[in-house]
């Protein structure tokens, strides 16, 4: 475990200075081409911000409508006939729209129910196993200008589908 330990300390170092060493090797103007992009990233990021102000107000008004309440009693008996505490429903509804509300949703579950407990469990391996899909295509798609995104949306929530299905039954399996 030593060995895991000391690669963890110096991988990231070790990897900054193999680029800038490959950057000169090449004859790229190294620290020149770190500030443009640097530009670039700033004036993305600056032009998502619209995008994620309009997520995060669409997911406040979801959650304290009652809506998500509503959604969670409506499909309760399904929920328990299929195995799937209803108290991670919710997570499995907001995940693929917003990362941080997902880890808040997981965040309370843990509270309550406690890591160890197959809620929490269930709740963490949901968390890793999905994306947020629709978080990353209305930002990305929307700050490049892309208004199609059929395809790019039913792939990305089969997936999260299908991450959800597994993280049932691995955690159903395992614990």
């Amino acid at each position: 475990m030593a060995w895991l330990s000391l690669m963890s300390m110096w991988i990231i170092p070790i990897m900054i200075a193999f680029i800038l060493l490959y950057g000169t090797f090449k004859k790229v103007p190294t620290y020149e081409s770190f500030v443009e992009g640097g530009k670039e990233g700033i004036h993305i990021a600056v032009s998502i911000i619209p995008y994620l102000i309009g997520m995060m107000v669409a997911i406040g008004i979801f959650r304290a409508s009652g809506a998500l309440d509503s959604l969670v009693e409506w499909v309760r008996p399904v929920l328990l006939w299929i195995g799937l505490p209803p108290e991670v429903f919710p997570l499995a509804i907001i995940r693929p729209i917003s990362g941080n509300a997902a880890l808040g949703m997981v965040s309370d579950l843990i509270a309550v129910h406690g890591p160890d407990s197959f809620i929490g469990r269930l709740a963490s391996v949901m968390q890793g196993s999905t994306d947020t899909t629709f978080y990353v295509l209305t930002v990305y798609f929307g700050a490049v200008g892309i208004k199609k995104m059929g395809d790019a949306l039913k792939v990305g929530l089969w997936a999260d589908v299908a991450g959800f299905i597994a993280a049932l039954v691995i955690v159903s399996w395992m614990f």
